[in-house]
């Protein structure tokens, strides 16, 4: 498996994984169990079924599919040592759109995965992805053992994920930015399958939380070469806008919201010149598109703020 970030692959764990899915009818193929279900060719009266097992709706039917098809694969893959999957950023936190939005989710197993568990997990991911549903291909995963997810350790945050757009399961560190994502998980997630979020994660200080954002806010959003091509797309510039305004209100409030509630906050308590432009983002439009000159200097204003 490829791996980044300097991540080293987790031990193996012994004894055998069951493929069986755990909760589903029978009349699940065994297919199915093996985790190749694919959007493209699982009737509506399966998908129906799958999605039932979820006790979850998004509100977004061919969302809603990808979950389940998801799930099920995971439930075939890690049997009984599954602990819980669950529901991540827009969709946790209840600012999901359909033209901008990515689906994130958090499966957390009873132990650290073998290397035969990844693979397997690899190949659910390719043959999802191969599927016809956009869907499949806006899926984030990650796969963070049960200990692990419990709180912040630099020395075991390196986990499996599969990124945006992509269908190769990789090993990377989850660090800085995992803060806020428990936060997310332990106060909004939505719950699959498994317990409440809230057993499985402690609370994250506010603290921590702030100094998460200092992190990526000085370090990822440089004004660099690479941050301004980036933002030459009119949807990743609102992504920014609306990403400082979020990054503001945690600094100021030591929680996370979603985009618009921070955006709406922040166009009552910052300066009314930035008003326009976080309306423009708001809109998540190419007929309405934030300057980008603007949209620097907005990124500049919330490094500078946040030093204050």
């Amino acid at each position: 498996m490829p791996v980044r970030g300097g991540c080293s692959r987790s031990a193996e764990i012994s004894g055998g994984w069951t493929r069986d899915l755990l909760l589903l009818p029978d009349r699940l193929s065994e297919a199915g169990s093996r985790a190749n279900i694919s959007t493209s060719r699982t009737s509506p009266g399966l998908i129906n079924l799958l999605t039932a097992t979820m006790g979850h709706s998004t509100g977004y039917a061919d969302v809603d599919a990808v979950l389940a098809t998801l799930l099920a694969g995971v439930r075939g893959t890690l049997g009984p040592h599954l602990v819980g999957v669950y529901l991540d950023g827009s969709l946790a936190t209840g600012d999901f759109a359909e033209r901008s939005s990515d689906i994130d989710v958090l499966v957390v197993p009873e132990d650290a995965l073998s290397d035969e568990v990844v693979a397997a997990l690899g190949t659910m991911h390719a043959r999802l992805e191969a599927g016809t549903s956009k869907w499949a291909r806006e899926l984030e995963v990650s796969y963070i053992p049960r200990r692990a997810l419990r709180r912040v350790d630099p020395d075991d945050n390196c986990h499996p994920c599969i990124q945006r757009g992509s269908d190769q399961l990789v090993t990377e560190a989850h660090d800085c930015d995992w803060v806020i994502h428990r936060h997310v998980i332990r106060e909004h997630g939505v719950a699959l399958a498994g317990p409440d979020p809230r057993t499985l994660i402690d609370p994250v200080d506010a603290g921590d939380l702030r100094d998460a954002v200092m992190s990526l806010l000085h370090g990822w959003w440089m004004p660099a070469p690479t941050c301004r091509r980036w933002l030459d797309n009119p949807f990743y510039r609102s992504y920014a806008v609306l990403t400082m305004c979020r990054m503001r209100y945690t600094l100021h409030h030591g929680v996370v919201v979603s985009k618009p509630m921070a955006a709406r906050w922040a166009q009552a308590a910052l300066d009314a010149r930035w008003t326009p432009l976080i309306q423009a983002a708001l809109a998540w439009s190419n007929d309405i598109v934030p300057d980008l000159g603007e949209t620097l200097r907005f990124i500049d204003d919330t490094r500078q703020a946040s030093k204050r």
